[in-house]
């Protein structure tokens, strides 16, 4: 078993990319598609299962919904965990009018300037209701309130009824949830664009890296964890990894694309097509430069193109995995996107495709020896 402390490099293929880069594209169509509010997640999780249980030994789901795919390694080899959210962000209802109207307030990061005038679906014990956001009418604005964005508590929730009593055969009730109603497209080239590409695409990212896995031996045991609740408080991951205790831990998560027109080079955390970003820093995390440099390693030896992230505002799975008992040695792997928690998110699927091959590669040569230097180096600083 190679180390990937030795000096091996074998390029990553074009061919290779390319395939890997449509399965992800095909994979996220059903992913985004599927709705799965924080908190009732089950649409994805079952996309994920059928997709991911020939590749694993073992699947498990634990009391918080997390989905739990264990592929054994060798007898003594490090426990890696890798995980990526099922959850995004959405609606819940607070009030059904009499007039037929919802009330609502938000789960989860969402923006009242994407909300206006944009198809919902909501989740009732029945099945689908679908809704629109509604507002006052333009027509109807006063000059000053036209130029603001609309503040929640003016924004309602049609469904087409008349009547409390006809929202309620319709099986809706308070509590229900609701997200975003806007189908995935291709765009141009390799760039695609949807709801919940965060963190769907880092769920199609798991699933692609177990199937690279799957004609390889390697020392670890990868625990693939599609887990629950992020957007609310990085509440899967939390009791996910208090369970496996890795030791290694990586976070597969959207970041930052704001190479757009209006932004200096200078402001732009990172790009489309240009590799996926391999994290230093996020409000809840500093990934330790040894861990850092680790993955960059493997990056390099495989030909992996790759950008580093900085960003101030925002945090992924893993800074819940990271302060898990007494601490975790974890890094996290960030697939550029634009529009994060809009109705049209915006990606490459080469840069998926490169971070699922950029774990995979990680995790067929990492071994306990390699696992234990690393945290060593860490503790010598």
């Amino acid at each position: 078993m190679h180390s990937y402390f030795e000096a091996v490099k074998m390029p990553v293929s074009e061919e290779l990319v390319s395939k890997v880069a449509e399965d992800v594209g095909k994979l996220l169509k059903e992913l985004s598609d599927s709705a799965g509010p924080s908190g009732m997640e089950e649409e994805v999780r079952d996309v994920i299962a059928k997709e991911v249980k020939d590749y694993v030994d073992r699947l498990e789901i634990d009391a918080l919904g997390n989905l739990i795919g264990i592929k054994k390694g060798t007898e003594g080899g490090p426990k890696i965990m890798i995980a990526a959210h099922m959850d995004e962000v959405g609606l819940i209802i607070t009030y059904i009018g009499k007039d037929g109207f919802l009330r609502f307030t938000k789960v989860g990061g969402v923006s009242e300037r994407y909300l206006n005038a944009q198809r919902v679906v909501i989740k009732t014990r029945k099945g689908r209701v679908l809704g629109v956001v509604g507002s006052k009418p333009v027509h109807l604005l006063k000059p000053e309130e036209a130029q603001k964005v609309p503040p929640l508590e003016e924004l309602f929730i049609d469904v087409g009824a008349s009547s409390e009593d006809e929202v309620k055969k319709m099986g809706i009730r308070v509590g229900d949830r609701a997200v975003l109603d806007r189908g995935f497209k291709r765009m141009n080239g390799y760039v695609v664009t949807g709801k919940a590409l965060d963190d769907r695409v880092g769920c199609a990212v798991l699933i692609e890296t177990l199937k690279l896995l799957s004609e390889k031996e390697h020392d670890a045991t990868v625990y693939a964890v599609a887990t629950s609740q992020e957007e609310v408080g990085l509440r899967g991951a939390r009791v996910a990894a208090f369970k496996i205790k890795p030791d290694l831990g990586i976070a597969v998560d959207v970041t930052i694309a704001n190479d757009v027109a209006g932004v200096s080079e200078s402001d732009r955390v990172t790009r489309l097509g240009k590799g996926p970003a391999i994290k230093v820093m996020d409000s809840g995390l500093l990934v330790p430069p040894k861990v850092q440099e680790y993955i960059i390693k493997v990056a390099e030896r495989e030909g992996i193109p790759y950008q580093l992230e900085v960003i101030s505002k925002g945090s992924t799975d893993a800074a819940a995995i990271q302060l898990t008992r007494e601490g975790v040695v974890t890094g996290a792997v960030s697939i550029p996107t634009r529009y994060l928690h809009s109705p049209v998110e915006t990606l490459n699927l080469k840069d998926a495709a490169y971070a699922s091959i950029l774990l995979s590669k990680l995790i067929e040569r990492a071994n306990k020896k390699d696992l234990e230097k690393l945290k060593g180096d860490i503790l010598k600083g």
